[in-house]
Order: C-alpha cells, then structure tokens, then sequence
C-alpha cells in the first residue's frame, strides 16, 4: 500500500511541475500520468486505480492560489487490518 501511495504522491507532483508534459511521464511502476479533467472526475478514477481503494469524494478546493482536486478513498486493509481513509490533493 506505502508503494500506490508514493506513486499517487509522484503523479500529484510531476503533473504539478510539469503538466504539458504529463502526457510522457510514467510512474515507477509503468502506469501512465494523466492531467486530471477540470471536474476531478479524471484525477478520481486516477487514484482509485493507483491506490485501489473505494472512492468516497471528490471536491475541487482552492489551496494555497492554486485548484486542486482533493480525493478521498477508503483503502482496504492488509489481513485483518482494518481500512484506511487515505485523501490526496492533486493539482488541476
């Protein structure tokens, strides 16, 4: 789980820093980095994937100057674990 979470840490900042060239970037584990569309519907399913969680909202926020869509998914648990609520910002 620590590994899709770094990897949705990685999309979040390389579409920050570069997004007109987001469209060549990968991830370290191949999964291609897609701009998210203007209504985080894109950025949603996006995290869902890399994380492989449920989603449970999706909202656009003003953070800092900048829009940001602010994903929240419920992830499974390892074993007997219970699930956790992880949220992540990705700029739009």
């Amino acid at each position: 789980m620590t590994a899709n979470l770094l990897s949705v840490a990685l999309i979040a900042a390389q579409t920050a820093l570069a997004p007109a060239q987001a469209a060549d970037m990968r991830t370290p584990d191949g999964t291609a980095v897609v701009a998210a569309a203007a209504d985080c519907s894109g950025a949603a399913a996006q995290v869902v994937s890399q994380t492989g969680g449920q989603l449970l909202s999706a909202a656009s926020q003003n953070q800092g100057g900048q829009t940001v869509c602010v994903i929240t998914v419920l992830v499974p648990g390892n074993g007997s674990e219970r699930p956790k609520k992880v949220t992540v910002s990705v700029p739009q």
